[in-house]
């Protein structure tokens, strides 16, 4: 076994160069409409975000409100605005979203997943540093339903002896 092939052009030697496609990593394109925006939806919980992005102040406007008026907590104002300081694009994005179901807090989790994968559409360089922090992974933890026999999803009536 001392003959190891250690690249694809020493596989093509051995195997025939036909067997051997040549894999070439295409670059991403941007994707934006003819407004200049990119769109993209994001998901939490119960909740959908339709969110778009295009270049400009940093002004966030989420179902026609602003964003310290919609989200007034400030902990869910930060979590809107960890996907720019993470690309390093802080207040260089205008976001316009809509967002139905869930709570605020499930909200806010669609908002961020959708200004993410905007921002990655937007720009593809700015992929790999979204990735590694994990907002382009929608979390797909949701509530448990509620069984039959069950006073809810897993806990019993109670029990009584007499």
């Amino acid at each position: 076994m001392s003959d190891q092939i250690n690249s694809l052009e020493e596989l093509g030697a051995v195997a025939g160069d036909e067997a051997v496609v040549a894999i070439e990593e295409t670059p991403r394109e941007p994707v934006r409409d003819e407004l200049g925006r990119s769109y993209a939806t994001g998901k939490r919980k119960d909740a959908v975000a339709r969110v778009w992005i295009k270049p400009g102040s940093g002004k966030v406007t989420v179902n026609g409100k602003e964003l310290n008026t919609y989200f007034a907590r400030p902990v869910l104002q930060m979590i809107l605005r960890q996907p720019f300081q993470v690309a390093g694009v802080e207040d260089q994005f205008d976001v316009m979203a809509t967002v139905k179901g869930g709570g605020l807090s499930g909200q806010a989790g669609a908002v961020k997943h959708g200004i993410s994968k905007a921002l990655q559409l937007y720009d593809p360089s700015l992929r790999g540093a979204l990735k590694a922090a994990g907002f382009l992974t929608r979390d797909s933890r949701v509530v448990e339903r509620k069984k039959f026999g069950r006073r809810k999803a897993r806990r019993s009536f109670q029990f009584s002896k007499r």
